[in-house]
C-alpha cells in the first residue's frame, strides 16, 4: 500500500477523488435534510429525491461504460466533474438565496445523477492507467476504500455543518471540492495508454463475460441486492434521527459519524490486506452485515443505536470494497469500463427502487422496520447466491498471485492457473 501511495500520479488522483467524493456525499446528506425541512419530514419525499438522483444510473449507466471503453477516460472525467461542480454551485446559490423548492431539488438531483452515471465507469477504469502492474490490486482496493470512506464521512460532516451553518454552505463547499479533482486530472501523467484499447465497445460482451465468470457473477448479483435493500443508510439514518429519536441535524451528524468510524476502519482494513479478495469472504461479510443491520433496527435507545452503527459501517464497507475489487480484478481489461458500468448499475441503479421502498416502509411501519427488512433481505440473499453460484467458484483454481498483464498498467487478466 505504501509503494502505491508513493506514485505521484495515483496519489494526486486518489486525494482529488477523495476530496470531491466527500463533498458529493456531504451534498447528498444535506440534500435529504433540506427535503425533510421543505416537506415536513416526509420519508417518501426523501426516497423520491434519492430515487431521482440514482435513476440516471439505471437509464444511462451502461452508456457510460461504453463511453469509458471508447474515448479517453481522462477527458471524460474532466467533463463530468465540471458538470457536477456546476450543479452543486447552482443548488447552493438557490438555497442561500431562499429560492429553493422541492421541484428544483428534484431536478438538480437528476442532473447530478446523469453526470455520475457517465463518470463512474470511467473513474474506476482510469486507475489502471496510473500504476504499474504489480500495484494494480492494491490500487483497486484503495480506490474502493476512498469511495466508501467518502460515502460515510460525507454525511457525518454534512450533519455537523448543517447544524452550524445550514444546508446552503454545504452545497457551495461541495462545488469548491471539485477543484481538487480537476487539478489532479490536469496535472497527472498516466503511465499507461491514454485511451482505451478498443473502438468497438459492445455491451453484450460485458454481460457475456459476467455470466461466464462466477467470480464476476456472484459479486454483481449480491451487490445488486445489498445496494437496493441494505445500503440505504443515507435515508434510514436521517429518518431515525428525526422520527425515532426526535432529534435534529446535530444528532443526525453524530449517528453518521459513528457509522463513519466503523466504515473508516473497514476501508483501511480492506486496503491494507495482503491477501486477494475472495467470493467466500464477500459472502461471509454480507451475512454479518445483514445481521448487524437487522439488529440495528431493534436497538432500544439512541446510545445503543449509535454504538451498533460502528460495526455495521465496518461490515458495509468491507462488503462493497470486496465486491468492487473482485469485479475489477476478474474483468477482461478490454471490457473493464463496461463491466464496471454494470457493477455501478446494480450498486446505485437499484436505489430508485430501494429508496422509495425504504421511505414507504418507514412512513407505514417506522424507520426501525426498514432497517430490519434491509438486513434480513441482504443476509438471506447472500446465503442463497452462495449456494447457487458458489459451487461453480469452488471448482475453479484460487487466486494466489496476479496473472500476466495485457499492458503496462492494466489490471491482470483472469487467472487460468494457481
Amino acid at each position: 500500500m505504501t509503494a502505491v501511495l508513493m506514485s505521484r500520479n495515483f496519489r494526486r488522483y486518489l486525494l482529488g477523488q477523495l476530496t470531491s467524493n466527500i463533498g458529493t456525499w456531504m451534498q447528498r446528506a444535506a440534500q435529504d435534510l433540506l427535503v425533510l425541512h421543505l416537506t415536513g419530514n416526509s420519508g417518501s419525499a426523501v426516497g423520491l429525491v434519492t430515487a431521482l438522483q440514482f435513476l440516471p444510473q439505471t437509464l444511462f449507466g451502461l452508456t457510460g461504460g461504453v463511453l469509458a471503453d471508447r474515448y479517453p477516460r481522462r477527458r471524460l472525467l474532466l467533463l463530468t466533474q465540471t458538470a457536477m461542480g456546476a450543479q452543486s454551485l447552482l443548488l447552493g446559490l438557490l438555497t442561500v438565496t431562499g429560492a429553493v423548492n422541492p421541484l428544483s431539488v428534484y431536478a438538480l438531483a437528476f442532473v447530478l445523477g446523469t453526470a455520475t452515471a457517465v463518470d463512474g465507469p470511467a473513474r474506476s477504469a482510469f486507475i489502471c492507467e496510473l500504476v504499474a502492474r504489480e500495484g494494480v490490486a492494491t490500487a483497486v482496493s484503495l480506490n474502493a476504500a476512498q469511495f466508501n470512506m467518502a460515502r460515510v464521512l460525507g454525511p457525518a460532516l454534512a450533519g455537523l455543518t448543517v447544524a452550524a451553518f445550514g444546508t446552503g454552505p454545504v452545497f457551495l463547499a461541495n462545488a469548491a471540492s471539485y477543484l481538487a479533482v480537476l487539478y489532479g486530472l490536469i496535472t497527472i501523467r498516466p503511465a499507461g495508454p491514454g485511451r482505451p484499447t478498443t473502438d468497438r465497445a459492445r455491451l453484450r460482451d460485458a454481460f457475456h463475460d459476467i455470466a461466464a465468470t462466477p467470480e464476476l457473477l456472484l459479486p454483481v448479483c449480491l451487490i445488486a441486492v445489498v445496494g437496493t435493500f441494505g445500503l440505504n443508510f443515507q435515508v434510514t439514518i436521517s429518518l431515525a434521527a428525526m422520527t425515532v429519536f426526535h432529534s435534529g441535524a446535530a444528532a443526525f451528524g453524530y449517528l453518521s459519524a459513528a457509522y463513519a468510524v466503523g466504515s473508516l476502519g473497514g476501508a483501511i482494513h480492506g486496503a491494507s490486506r495482503g491477501k486477494p479478495p475472495t467470493v467466500r469472504r464477500l459472502t461471509t461479510t454480507t451475512v454479518v452485515f445483514g445481521v448487524l443491520e437487522a439488529a440495528l433496527g431493534l436497538m432500544p435507545g439512541y446510545g445503543t443505536f449509535m454504538a451498533l452503527l460502528i460495526p455495521t459501517g465496518f461490515a458495509a464497507v468491507t462488503v462493497t470494497t470486496t465486491a468492487n475489487a473482485l469485479t475489477q480484478l476478474h474483468a477482461d481489461p478490454q471490457l473493464r469500463g463496461r463491466v464496471m458500468s454494470v457493477y455501478f448499475l446494480v450498486l446505485l441503479g437499484g436505489t430508485p427502487v430501494g429508496a422509495p421502498l425504504v421511505g414507504l416502509v418507514s412512513d407505514t411501519l417506522g424507520a426501525r422496520s426498514s432497517l430490519v427488512l434491509g438486513g434480513v433481505v441482504s443476509a438471506s440473499c447472500a446465503l442463497a447466491l452462495s449456494a447457487v453460484i458458489g459451487r461453480r467458484v469452488r471448482r475453479l483454481p484460487p487466486i494466489t498471485s496476479p496473472a500476466p498483464m495485457t499492458g503496462p498498467a492494466l489490471t491482470p487478466a483472469r487467472p487460468t492457473d494457481p
